[in-house]
């Protein structure tokens, strides 16, 4: 491989998300030597949608969500994944 270029510094998160939207990160950065890293307490952002279920739809999705003892926000984020998934990887 050939010599890596030395990266930059920058001034601000804009300055960098701009610099590497230009710039192919193989000229700064050796994958080779890459490993995971994880970070267990980062949360994903969120964002607060509003939705209109039918009135039965919302009460049954309350008494499963009490049944599993969660509340049933959660319990639809689950149901939405899980679902959002499976359509994901039938596409395929």
């Amino acid at each position: 491989m050939s010599k890596l270029k030395k990266m930059p510094k920058f001034k601000s998160e804009k300055e960098e998300t701009e610099f590497w939207a230009t710039h192919d990160s193989t000229e700064y950065i050796d994958y080779s030597k890459a490993r995971r890293v994880m970070f267990p307490n980062l949360k994903p952002s969120t964002r607060t949608i509003s939705i209109r279920l039918p009135e039965s739809l919302y009460e049954h999705l309350k008494v499963l969500a009490n049944k599993r003892d969660v509340p049933y926000q959660s319990l639809l984020k689950m149901f939405l994944a899980e679902k959002v998934e499976d359509e994901l990887h039938a596409v395929k």
